[in-house]
């Protein structure tokens, strides 16, 4: 079955605010679609558009502090778009503007899920890293992710999967890097701050020439809520490196590898973390510790021949459909249509990305590319 169509490639280039105005004009009607889902969402908890706005200026000191170029980006977005400022920030704080309003009502807030997984050069079969992941949420993402190619003069350039309005999602760049990023809840979220929403965090590992930029940006940013990121880096001798990295609103938890390959879905998974965090997302994505298990054995069984078919195999599980690896159009216990919006596949050293919308009800995949720079690539190497 088909009928969805390929996520729109943006190019986006010069200054922050006139790649901002591109990217805003391109992308006009997705993000409008978007902010207003998730507008809607907020009115349910008691904020109004007025109030939206509110909260959304008292997070542009915080962001600000941590990159300005990321607010004038936005609001070239908006100026793009002919939206309001606001509904680019929703589109980028969403997680924490909803969480926090439904905090106040002493609800539940139920975070995106998504199962990640990599293989390193000893693990595939002809030595390239390979990096991915399925995106659940709400089902419209479908029909609102974009894919934008950003070219930069002050860095690597950046190919990221993100919804229309975000400066990032999950991607690579033209160093080699590439970037996923899965839910995680625990006792500490949303109780403490400032903290710097996380498509921000994610734009800055992407725009990391090496490795150990991106795990110092993970590491030392706080954050308001919890999340899981795993970053890998290929560099041009062939050679790779990857983690995944837990993070607690005020504390990160690194995990390795195991021989060459990594998985990861919606539950803390480091034993350091599982002693001194609580685990509150589980009871309401119990399919995560079985997402997690069904794709590490696939890929464990093929360790050394594995390619991107075989994490593409692995992301289509349909095993306890609708509660599966790659998951068909559900409601959530909110209600809320979700699903599995997205399948990203990534060669990251490569510069190739394929993404397919809507999985389980669509196969078909769409390649977008990176130029790779060989310099950088070596430069991260020695």
């Amino acid at each position: 079955m088909t009928g969805y169509a390929p996520f729109p490639l943006i190019e986006l280039s010069g200054p922050p605010r006139e790649r901002g105005r591109q990217h805003g004009k391109a992308a006009a009607d997705r993000l409008r679609r978007g902010a207003k889902m998730y507008a809607e969402s907020l009115v349910k908890t008691g904020v109004d558009w007025k109030e939206l706005e509110r909260r959304a200026e008292a997070m542009v000191p915080t962001i600000d502090r941590f990159d300005p170029t990321y607010v004038e980006e936005m609001r070239g977005i908006a100026e793009g778009a002919g939206e309001p400022f606001a509904a680019v920030v929703l589109m980028n704080a969403r997680t924490e503007m909803v969480a926090a309003a439904r905090q106040q009502q002493a609800t539940k807030h139920f975070p995106d899920g998504c199962t990640a997984a990599l293989a390193l050069p000893e693990a595939s079969a002809d030595g390239t890293l390979l990096h991915g992941q399925n995106w659940d949420w709400r089902a419209e993402c479908a029909e609102t992710g974009v894919i934008l190619r950003i070219r930069r003069d002050d860095g690597p350039d950046i190919l990221t999967f993100t919804e229309a309005g975000g400066l990032a999602r999950s991607g690579l760049n033209s160093a080699g890097l590439g970037l996923t990023a899965n839910a995680l809840e625990c006792d500490r979220d949303y109780k403490r701050g400032p903290g710097v929403p996380l498509p921000f965090i994610r734009r800055k590992v992407l725009e990391s020439a090496h490795l150990a930029q991106a795990v110092q940006t993970i590491v030392s940013t706080p954050k308001l809520g919890s999340n899981h990121m795993a970053v890998s880096q290929a560099t041009e001798d062939g050679a790779a490196e990857a983690f995944g990295f837990e993070c607690a609103p005020d504390e990160t938890f690194w995990v390795a590898p195991e021989r060459g390959v990594y998985v990861h879905a919606n539950h803390w998974i480091a034993e350091s973390a599982r002693t001194r965090v609580k685990d509150t997302g589980l009871a309401e994505t119990p399919c995560s510790i079985y997402r997690d298990k069904r794709v590490r054995d696939q890929l464990a069984s093929r360790r050394g021949q594995l390619t991107l078919d075989d994490l593409r195999t692995a992301f289509f599980d349909a095993w306890g459909s609708p509660w599966s690896v790659c998951r068909p159009p559900r409601p959530n216990t909110r209600g809320v249509l979700t699903a599995t919006a997205a399948m990203i596949l990534m060669r990251p050293g490569e510069g190739h990305l394929e993404a397919c919308p809507m999985p389980a009800l669509n196969r078909q995949f769409t390649t977008y590319s990176l130029t790779p720079d060989r310099t950088a690539q070596k430069q991260a190497a020695e």
